[in-house]
């Protein structure tokens, strides 16, 4: 790796870390700004305020928020995330589970939507200007034109109220074999996939098509070479880097409709927990599964960027 590619990307980490902190501050200072008192709504509306304010000592609530956020972050550094203030457990426990499913429902979506939008975003390059290229672009715009939550109501009403083939709910507690695990990964799959697989079709087939008008393929193609073969032999390894970067980029949609996809179909991931405990008003809780979905977005949007650098034949 040269030098001036090595510096790039020393100077991309540094800028990941600085962001890491500023999103961390701001995830503080946003969910210590929800609105109603934490001690009243775990004590209820017939605890005294006398019990309130105990609480709130008891939890540190009183204390200036700059004091809490610098020992939340040094809890971070040391790896403890906290005790949840509605369970009175640690939030490392909490989470543990959680996250299992949450990411086994990012894997399994990775798994089906990264090969379908690469074959569908190389076979649309190849055949550019067909009527099979224009399907696919109308329906990659069409569906990145739709949000999240419209996608997952239309396949509720589609398959679970009209034909009855899928359960509304997805309860992995339910899942006994293998007709019932696709049963209940089906419609948060099916949401997740069109939520990211339309953009990254349309960045595959972008790089793809600019690889395909490079002079050297042009040349070859006029000599009589198959366009199947320059796309599979010469163009298609030279725009894996754009690719890649484009898969994730993509995959960083994964953080914002996981969150869409848990709450709606009562998934028990991390979003999920995210969401319920913003009803206690469970700061450690919030803010730790925060921290883990701008970690998550964070990571992948670097990762993107570095093989942007890497990729780049003018830096190597």
């Amino acid at each position: 790796m040269k030098s001036g590619v090595l510096n790039l990307v020393l100077k991309r980490l540094a800028v990941a870390v600085v962001t890491l902190l500023i999103v961390l501050f701001a995830v503080f200072f946003a969910t210590s700004m929800l609105p109603g008192d934490t001690a009243s709504i775990l004590l209820g509306q017939a605890a005294t305020p006398e019990a309130v304010a105990g609480l709130r000592e008891a939890m540190h609530l009183n204390d200036p928020a700059i004091l809490r956020f610098l020992r939340w972050l040094v809890g971070l550094l040391h790896g403890d995330l906290g005790t949840s203030y509605a369970n009175d457990m640690p939030v490392a426990a909490l989470i543990g589970g959680r996250f299992v499913n949450t990411m086994k429902l990012a894997g399994i979506t990775t798994l089906i939507s990264v090969p379908l939008a690469l074959t569908l975003g190389i076979t649309a390059a190849m055949l550019r200007g067909s009527f099979y290229d224009r399907i696919v672009t109308v329906l990659s715009i069409g569906v990145i034109s739709v949000p999240e939550f419209m996608v997952a109501t239309l396949a509720v009403l589609l398959f679970a109220v009209y034909l009855r083939w899928l359960p509304a709910l997805s309860s992995v507690n339910e899942a006994h074999s293998l007709t019932d695990i696709v049963r209940i990964y089906a419609m948060p799959v099916i949401t997740l996939t069109f939520v990211i697989s339309a953009q990254m079709i349309r960045m595959t087939r972008a790089a793809v098509i600019e690889t395909l008008s490079t002079p050297y393929v042009e040349m070859a193609l006029l000599k009589g070479a198959s366009r199947s073969r320059m796309v599979l032999r010469h163009a298609l390894p030279n725009a894996l880097g754009p690719i890649v970067n484009a898969v994730a980029l993509s995959l960083s949609y994964l953080v914002g409709g996981v969150i869409i996809v848990e709450t709606i179909f009562n998934y028990p991931g991390i979003a999920k927990l995210m969401v319920d405990a913003v009803a206690t008003r469970d700061l450690p809780l919030i803010q730790s599964c925060a921290m883990i979905f701008c970690l998550g977005y964070l990571l992948l949007i670097t990762a993107a960027d570095i093989i942007a650098i890497m990729s780049n034949p003018r830096l190597r």
